[in-house]
């Protein structure tokens, strides 16, 4: 499969996804973060997600993927596979981020 067959199979989902931090890459500890990201696409493997921070590359989130309809949402592991920081906002390390989810079956 070439990476455009991969692009295609993707389907725009614009919505809310509340998230928990399960674990931490660096530093486990008993503590769970949890916040909400935005979801901009999301495919069979995965989904696209803005986020208000960078979360470590491996780091697994337990995120509660967005379904048609808007009162229901199916929770999944995914593991966090690249950040990126969008070139405007807030300096000092805040921001707003691209985050790669890839889920985990």
């Amino acid at each position: 499969m070439t990476d455009l067959q991969k692009h295609h199979e993707r389907v725009a989902l614009l919505r809310p996804v509340p998230f928990e931090m399960t674990t931490q890459v660096h530093s486990p500890t008993d503590t769970v973060k949890s916040g909400k990201a935005l979801s901009i696409n999301i495919s069979s493997g995965g989904m696209l997600v803005l986020m208000d921070h960078a979360p470590e590359v491996e780091q697994v989130l337990k995120v509660l993927v967005p379904t048609p309809t808007s009162l229901a949402g199916t929770p999944t592991l995914a593991e966090v596979r690249w950040t990126r920081r969008l070139p405007f906002g807030r300096q000092n390390g805040q921001g707003t981020y691209f985050v790669g989810l890839k889920f985990i079956f």
